[in-house]
């Protein structure tokens, strides 16, 4: 205890502890969100504190903010007097999703073709092309999706709808977005993901919104969309009904 207070007084620049504890928080918390999405925590598992932090390196304290954190993110719930568990995946919530997005996603990216500037059009542009220059799976034997590609991914159809002018919209789109992220691992392992050309489907995309054509980027978005969706739902074994 003495050796923390000396060092405290020594380095008067150093984050305090409730800082630090946070910032710790905050990564376990992206790393366990991960190791969800790529299935290595099982849907439905119990997420043991003292597991993870001896998994993670860590204390138990930051392991504990990290999973409250993801139970407000709706990868982790807890049960009284149980602790936590990785939540489950399921047809029914996959189609949900996929119905609510349908929903959402093509009104927001309606507004943002209407109201995106040139600024909007660089940003599509720059994310695009940043997506199109990584692979989609990590090796070519394991049908898994590259974390670098998923994030380019991610900020791709983050910037389509960038422009809209709605925060719900914006927000609703980005809750949905990141919800659906499981079943897009999911439906990487599906027998015909090397057969879908992903890389046209966003060309399309992208091509349309830059057109300003709405119709016909809001019908693309909601076939690329419901591609995935019927790709994962064709992985039957890691989804239950």
């Amino acid at each position: 205890m003495k050796s923390d207070i000396t060092l405290a007084r020594t380095i008067p620049n150093e984050p305090p502890a409730v800082e630090q504890g946070s910032t710790m928080a905050s990564t376990l918390a992206e790393t366990i969100r991960t190791d969800i999405i790529r299935g290595r925590l099982a849907p439905g598992m119990r997420l043991k504190v003292q597991e993870l932090a001896r998994l993670y390196d860590s204390g138990t304290i930051p392991v504990r903010e990290a999973l409250s954190r993801l139970t407000t993110s709706g990868f982790v719930y807890a049960r009284d007097r149980r602790g936590f568990f990785v939540k489950e995946v399921s047809r029914a919530e996959l189609l949900d999703l996929t119905r609510v997005r349908l929903m959402i996603e093509p009104a927001a990216l309606r507004d943002s073709i209407e109201h995106g500037d040139i600024a909007w059009e660089e940003r599509v542009l720059s994310a695009h092309h940043r997506m199109s220059k990584l692979r989609i799976h990590a090796d070519a034997q394991a049908h898994e999706l590259n974390l670098e590609w998923e994030a380019a991914h991610d900020n791709f159809h983050k910037q389509l709808i960038s422009a809209c002018t709605s925060a719900w919209l914006l927000q609703f789109a980005d809750t949905l977005r990141d919800q659906t992220t499981r079943y897009r691992h999911i439906s990487v392992a599906s027998q015909h993901t090397h057969t879908r050309d992903v890389a046209a489907e966003h060309a399309a995309i992208l091509e349309a919104c830059l057109a300003r054509k709405l119709d016909l980027a809001a019908g693309l978005i909601c076939d690329h969309t419901n591609t995935t969706t019927s790709l994962a739902l064709s992985e039957t074994q890691p989804i239950q009904q």
